[in-house]
């Protein structure tokens, strides 16, 4: 053992410096540094001169518990759907959640099935009823709605992201609302492109409620249903530094799993998306309401929309869902410092990025159909005044 070498330890010993030693003496030094090396060696004081390194947890990189709720509307009883709400925010809350997601439409209903009476060149009086009973269960913003949920959010001190059917005037639009733990309402974005037939009946959002939140659980935004398939949309959200992307749904199909995986990879962020599970009686009776071209195969225990609600990390895993059973929470641990390791692959806004041959420009301003120049231009003018 290099231990035995060490000069101080033999120098003052006579016995072992001695020239001509005899037999016995030879013996003697051969039994001291027999012994010798089976001295341990003395504890080291110093540093390493490299340190482990931990691949455990990092505090720098929070761990965020996160809910997405699959549950049905109680639809055209908003009052009912709040409270419903509620209940689900409290138990996700119990289970320790910080971030708590809700389906499209959640509050004021999807109208899955419906048609509102109308085809090309004509509206039935039956449809028009449907709407206004629809445009009844909307909610404005602001407003007692928006205030209660602002309010459930500070009683369980969670961020809250809740979809709605927003009631601007006589026109609806399909909105998420962010509220945070404090019980303060953040903003909200409204769905940019409705898909089809909901064109009849929603508003289009415009680029001014595309808001990216930076919250002590993250950045977090949204986009509802087939708008997340709109490659620019994306972008935009991307280049606000999303981390924590949430995507109310009404699509139960299989083939949304990839678009979610794929927005996952894209974006490194994590994906939260929330859809309701409904059965044919979770919406009223015909012939108050008919699932057009279906209606005579469904009975009131008939699926029609099977879920589907699931949480991706930023490298493409599923660590919560999909969920195809019935109503659900669906609740993932998410380690923030993912967002970081996804981006040194691959950041779609950052260094994979090329500006000088591809760039988005976003017209972020609110486009009101109309404006009044002689007002912004004079605002101490006197209305009765040409």
């Amino acid at each position: 053992m290099s231990s035995v070498s060490t000069s101080s330890s033999i120098a003052p010993n006579s016995e072992i410096v001695n020239s001509n030693p005899t037999v016995e003496e030879a013996t003697a030094v051969a039994e001291k540094l027999r012994d010798m090396a089976l001295v341990p060696n003395p504890a080291v004081t110093e540093p390493p001169l490299f340190a482990e390194v931990d691949m455990g947890a990092d505090a720098s990189a929070p761990t965020v518990r996160a809910t997405v709720v699959q549950a049905a509307t109680v639809f055209y009883d908003t009052p009912a759907t709040l409270d419903k709400a509620e209940r689900l925010l409290a138990e996700a809350a119990s289970y320790g959640s910080q971030l708590v997601v809700f389906p499209e439409a959640f509050i004021g209903g999807y109208p899955r099935g419906s048609t509102f009476g109308v085809s090309i060149g004509n509206r039935t009086a039956k449809g028009k009823e449907e709407f206004r009973k629809y445009h009844a269960a909307a909610i404005d913003v602001p407003g007692p709605e928006v205030e209660r949920l602002a309010a459930m959010a500070a009683k369980y001190k969670v961020h809250l992201v809740m979809g709605v059917i927003e009631r601007d005037g006589y026109t609806l639009y399909c909105t998420v609302l962010f509220f945070d733990p404090q019980g303060h309402f953040l903003g909200k974005h409204r769905k940019v492109m409705p898909t089809a037939l909901e064109r009849i009946i929603w508003g289009f959002g415009d680029g001014s409620t595309i808001p990216v939140f930076d919250t002590p659980v993250g950045k977090i935004g949204a986009a509802i249903c087939w708008e997340n398939r709109m490659p620019l949309l994306r972008t935009a959200m991307y280049a606000k530094g999303v981390e924590i992307y949430c995507a109310p749904t009404a699509d139960s199909r299989d083939v949304w799993q990839a678009s979610m995986t794929h927005i996952a990879l894209e974006g490194g962020c994590f994906v939260l998306s929330a859809n309701q599970f409904c059965r044919r009686k979770d919406y009223p009776p015909p012939p108050d309401y008919v699932f057009s071209g279906t209606e005579e195969d469904l009975i009131p225990e008939s699926v029609v929309c099977a879920g589907g609600s699931v949480i991706i990390s930023p490298s493409g895993a599923v660590l919560a869902g999909p969920n195809y059973d019935g109503e659900a929470l669906i609740s993932a641990d998410l380690d923030l410092g993912e967002v970081a390791r996804a981006k040194f692959d691959f950041d779609v806004v950052g260094h994979y990025a090329r500006p000088e041959i591809l760039s988005l420009v976003v017209k972020d301003h609110p486009m009101a159909p109309v404006s009044f120049a002689s007002a912004s231009e004079n605002p101490h003018r006197r209305p009765d005044l040409p």
